[in-house]
């Protein structure tokens, strides 16, 4: 079984080949789309939407909250395709982190010239 470090780079490197593949200025459904069939193809386990409940007092709500892909269980991947990455997008990602216990996220902005600098890398300390 791969480390999330492991899986993380791994998921970098195929996510590298969508955005050369197609390039920037797409809707990050795009995006989205070909890096879960990609990653399938690959062999990962991956979930698209994911739905990620809030525990209140012991009830699970439901209020909305969906990764865009979930790798072998422990990799949150959020798409974006935006100008610029804002404090928002991070606190997104890390509330899907939390919520979830997951250690590793990727937030990955395909609306880049070079997919490496739209690619952060975020660590939950749980």
């Amino acid at each position: 079984m791969m480390t999330e470090n492991e899986l993380s780079h791994r998921v970098i490197g195929i996510s590298m080949e969508v955005h050369t593949a197609l390039g920037a200025g797409l809707l990050e459904s795009a995006y989205q789309e070909c890096l879960f069939y990609k990653l399938a193809k690959e062999g990962f386990f991956v979930e698209k939407e994911k739905q990620m409940p809030l525990i209140f007092e012991e009830v699970k709500l439901d209020i909305g909250y969906r990764i865009d892909l979930l790798v072998e269980n422990m990799l949150v991947l959020e798409i974006k395709s935006v100008e610029t990455l804002s404090d928002v997008h991070f606190a997104q990602t890390l509330t899907y982190m939390k919520l979830g216990k997951f250690k590793l996220g990727l937030l990955i902005n395909f609306n880049v010239v070079r997919l490496k600098d739209g690619i952060k890398r975020i660590v939950n300390g749980l």
